[in-house]
């Protein structure tokens, strides 16, 4: 973890400096203690995206530092929430989605003594100097996604199923067109949103309408919802259909149907992030990819054929020879 506990003793000789010069009014702490804030847009038992947060925060816990996070926090509270912890003296405040980004800037610009950590899909406009972004760079990994889809199907039709259509969702529905473009196949997909990332019931009956329209690939950008995705597919025949997911591995839902995760991890970039405050850099932008917090993982009864495409992807995203498109428009 490149030295956290070298990192952490760091950043409070970073914090003490600030104190001795007077900081500003509120934020920061006096004490010498390290204090690192998160806060979740969901609950950290969702076994997903907020239980990756909360994992990275308690690798910080173990090496030193003082963390406190606050969960289920809707956009609306977000300034009201961030503006607490500086009061309450934290040091370092992450916000673990990027519909918080723009709450963060704004705090972080009225405290330049704190220390922040937003995310951010690509490179956000105005960036405080006290604010490091988590670049989530969900294209990136979409794209192997969209080979394994490609080289999978057996009906040249393939589904993408979200929750919100938001701009990253729109890069990951770009970066697939773009594998299967590239692929020179003829596959068709057919992206659908189900409006709300954890709806069960309605990511089922999408689900099933793809499966309807003949595809027999369909990857998944949901948290909970994936359960009803997994439903739908689990009422055909194995091998007839597969689910991809996302974050976190929740092959458990149909392990005859799972095809592939894009694993997410956040306490190495959380490490590395502490470590260039460490070394005096208060603001960047850490984009995750392969073997920086960002993985492929290919289900056991997939083809080997098709999993090494898959890896052959991988390979070439991480060496510079295929360059995925970083596209957030709207898809039509």
């Amino acid at each position: 973890m490149r030295g956290l506990v070298r990192t952490l003793a760091g950043l409070v000789a970073i914090l003490l400096v600030a104190a001795g010069c007077g900081g500003g009014d509120g934020g920061g702490s006096d004490d010498g203690k390290v204090r690192i804030a998160a806060i979740f847009s969901g609950p950290t038992t969702d076994a997903d995206y907020n239980a990756l947060g909360l994992e990275a925060l308690k690798a910080a816990e173990k090496d030193g530092a003082e963390v406190s996070y606050s969960e289920s926090v809707a956009v609306p509270d977000i300034e009201r929430v961030l503006q607490e912890y500086v009061a309450d003296g934290f040091n370092v405040i992450w916000t673990h989605g990027s519909q918080f980004y723009e709450a963060t800037a704004k705090v972080a610009a009225q405290n330049p003594e704190v220390r922040f950590i937003g995310e951010f899909d690509g490179e956000p406009e105005g960036q405080p100097d006290n604010v490091w972004v988590i670049d989530r760079n969900f294209h990136t990994v979409f794209y192997p996604l969209g080979v394994l889809a490609t080289n999978l199907t057996k009906s040249g039709k393939v589904g993408y199923l979200g929750g919100l259509s938001l701009p990253f969702s729109y890069s990951e529905v770009h970066a697939v067109e773009q594998a299967i473009a590239d692929s020179g196949k003829d596959v068709e997909l057919t992206p659908v949103w189900s409006g709300d990332f954890n709806d069960t019931v309605k990511a089922q009956q999408l689900t099933s309408q793809l499966l309807s329209g003949g595809a027999d690939v369909i990857v998944t950008s949901l948290n909970l919802g994936v359960v009803g995705a997994f439903k739908a597919v689990n009422d055909t025949d194995p091998g007839s259909a597969w689910v991809t997911v996302k974050y976190t591995d929740k092959s458990q839902n149909g392990p005859e149907h799972y095809a592939a995760t894009v694993l997410y991890d956040f306490v190495t970039p959380l490490a590395e992030i502490l470590a260039d405050i460490d070394e005096g850099t208060t603001k960047g932008h850490y984009v995750i990819g392969f073997g920086q917090g960002a993985s492929v993982d290919v289900g056991d009864n997939v083809p080997a054929e098709v999993t090494a495409e898959v890896e052959k992807a991988v390979a070439g995203i991480s060496d510079g020879s295929v360059e995925v498109e970083l596209d957030q428009s709207e898809v039509k």
